[in-house]
């Protein structure tokens, strides 16, 4: 989770792991062992010298071995609050997505998954959802403030044409509503057996999500592939499962134009190749074009700083 800077279906509210850690113990290339932050410190606020902490959360094990981590708490809130909104089409739910987050609702959670999705989710769950692209959410605070939250959230939701908008508080109703998103890759996986699984992301600006989902529904269609999207609509983050058989020549051509489509609409748009896989082998040809020359000669310099030899996850990143 560190060297990817990865997070979860929480981030939209907490944050990925870049925001989360308070202090690191890393050991270097040369054996030297460091904490990132001080040697005890774990205050949340630290601006003592460089911020070593975020250069290693999400370097991907180029620069260090984390062998130790301290973590931010959160308080356990009052009320919690589930829902699940199926849409007729992907835009209209990830247009509520986007309206919802403009509204500065303090949501918890807000994640989508598309029909094929939900459909390999009720084969595998044996659930009964609506098979069409639907939105999970949660909503944290006192029980006033939670059922506000739903509200405006569910007005939102059938101004953009959502078919229904059910909630609950109960823990184990609240776990069923979950259910299908939590199970959402073995479930993928389980209807296409005897075939490789490749998930993949990129993260785009809120406000261009419908736009490049709605693109990348078009591009799955027309390349024909065995794909899902899934994602964490409220960072503008999504994910896409691909089942592929590898000794399909042709069938890997059309996955590897549709990952390099899927990627130039991200960057396009002024997004980036990826929110929280990384990049490690299958995206360094798109580092430069991201960033630009200078800053990826800065990360080769520092690279070299702190691990002359290469040694460190060689071969990576760029």
């Amino acid at each position: 989770m560190c060297s990817t800077s990865a997070s979860g279906t929480n981030a939209v509210r907490f944050g990925t792991m870049r925001e989360n850690v308070l202090n690191l113990e890393c050991v270097l290339a040369d054996g030297t062992v460091i904490n990132t932050a001080g040697l005890k410190a774990r205050s949340r606020k630290n601006v003592a010298g460089y911020n070593l902490t975020n250069l290693m959360i999400g370097s991907e094990g180029t620069l260090g071995v984390i062998t130790k981590v301290a973590l931010k708490l959160f308080p356990q809130p009052e009320t919690i609050l589930s829902a699940v909104a199926p849409f007729p089409d992907v835009a209209s739910a990830v247009q509520s997505t986007v309206e919802i987050m403009q509204t500065g609702l303090p949501i918890a959670r807000i994640e989508f998954l598309d029909e094929k999705s939900i459909q390999a989710n009720n084969i595998y769950n044996k659930m009964g959802l609506d098979e069409t692209p639907t939105l999970f959410l949660e909503f944290h605070g006192s029980k006033g403030t939670v059922d506000q939250q739903a509200e405006a959230a569910m007005e939102i939701c059938k101004d953009n044409q959502c078919k229904e908008f059910n909630w609950a508080t109960d823990p184990e109703e609240r776990i069923k509503l979950w259910h299908a998103r939590h199970n959402s890759w073995f479930a993928f996986k389980s209807i296409h057996p005897n075939r490789k699984a490749i998930s993949t992301d990129v993260c785009v600006p809120i406000s261009k999500l419908p736009e490049v989902l709605v693109q990348t529904k078009k591009d799955i269609e027309e390349l024909n592939l065995k794909t899902v999207i899934v994602g964490h609509v409220g960072d503008g983050n999504f994910h896409t499962f691909i089942s592929l058989d590898t000794a399909d020549t042709e069938e890997m051509k059309r996955y590897y134009a549709y990952s390099e489509k899927l990627v130039r609409h991200a960057i396009k748009v002024e997004g980036t190749c990826t929110g929280e896989h990384g990049i490690g082998l299958g995206k360094m040809k798109y580092m430069e074009e991201q960033f630009g020359k200078s800053p990826i000669d800065t990360m080769r310099l520092i690279k070299k700083a702190l691990d002359p030899n290469n040694i460190l996850n060689p071969g990576k990143i760029f």
